[in-house]
């Protein structure tokens, strides 16, 4: 286990929603979002910083589409920009180098063995699997694959050329269901009426131009690239994406549409409850190199809102626990951070 301190977001829970539609046009894969396959989808609302209301809201528009079918998961997105740039060619690579456009996806919610996706202006990805984050002592697939995966760019203006009136590059990614589904409750697709725990997010670099290319803006304090920002859909109140317990909620619809409204459940709220015995338990092992048995150490009288947790601990280990909205089965969660009911 990593014995290190986790620090706790700052942000209320209240992830964002969206409601995924079946497709019911055919697809043609080219980065365009304005054609008939994507006029059912509904946008996303409008990036903002990764810590939420504690920063500013981004200078550049970012959103995204999503649509399903039997096959696959399809994904649109379009970044407004006016520097459009990309560097990193090679697959794999560490394409948060350059700016880049990102997908996260926890196909069961328990907060391990979920995938990354990273892809720049060059339409270079980087794909991974994460066995659990990097908080909880991973490990990272890097070699896996998301097999049968198709993506491509459009832009409008130029790449690499500070000289065109650049206005904004789009992205369509199709993931196959055959290669999600790995990770998923019951090893399968989801079906209407279910959600999957998914972000996004943005990596956006200060630049210049030098010699008519775009190059990193330096701080003149320190002589290296000022840090990247980062803008995302459901804000995490931590610059750290890899808190998928703070990702968004995707409700998959069938083809009787979306429904009025979406409600976070109330087994979701109990989650959050127990995240923070976990945060809290961590932080405690870190700075006293055992964890706590007193549940009231780990819980404040507006934490748990009427939910009974209990807790066990055995110095290297610990399990909090508390009941499930049926009525019969608990929700668990233990020392690094994987919660499931039973």
């Amino acid at each position: 286990m990593n014995k290190s301190a986790v620090p706790e977001p700052n942000i209320t829970f209240s992830p964002k929603h969206y409601f995924c539609r079946k497709a019911g046009q055919p697809h043609t894969l080219d980065g365009r979002l304005d054609k008939p396959f994507w006029d059912q989808a509904e946008w996303s609302g409008d990036f903002v910083d990764i810590e939420g209301d504690l920063k500013p809201r981004p200078s550049k528009r970012t959103r995204f589409k999503m649509l399903w079918d039997d096959a696959n998961l399809y994904f649109g997105a379009e970044l407004e920009e006016d520097e459009i740039w990309a560097t990193v060619t090679d697959r794999d690579a560490v394409i948060f180098y350059d700016n880049d456009f990102e997908i996260f996806i926890d196909p069961d919610g328990d907060t391990h063995n979920y995938y990354e996706f990273e892809m720049n202006a060059l339409n270079t990805i980087w794909d991974l699997l994460l066995m659990k984050p990097y908080r909880d002592g991973g490990p990272v697939v890097n070699g896996w694959d998301i097999r049968g995966i198709r993506t491509a760019v459009h832009i409008v203006g130029a790449l690499n050329d500070p000289s065109a009136n650049n206005r904004f590059w789009s992205v369509e990614v199709v993931m196959p269901w055959a290669a999600l589904k790995e990770c998923a409750h019951e090893g399968r697709p989801p079906r209407a009426g279910e959600f999957w725990r998914i972000n996004f997010s943005r990596v956006q670099w200060q630049v210049e131009v030098k010699d008519g290319v775009y190059v990193k803006k330096p701080n003149p304090a320190t002589g290296k690239p000022y840090p990247e920002d980062n803008w995302v859909w459901s804000p995490m109140g931590i610059v750290n994406m890899h808190y998928p317990e703070l990702w968004g909620y995707v409700l998959f619809t069938g083809d009787d549409g979306a429904p009025a409204h979406f409600e976070i459940p109330e087994d979701e709220k109990t989650k959050w409850s127990l995240r923070k015995v976990y945060y809290r338990q961590r932080n405690f092992y870190a700075g006293n190199g055992y964890f706590s048995r007193d549940i009231d150490h780990m819980t404040s009288s507006d934490d748990a809102a009427g939910i009974t947790i209990e807790t066990d601990a055995t110095g290297k280990t610990f399990l909090a626990s508390a009941p499930a909205s049926d009525g019969q089965s608990r929700i668990y969660i233990r020392e690094d951070g994987k919660v499931w009911r039973e």
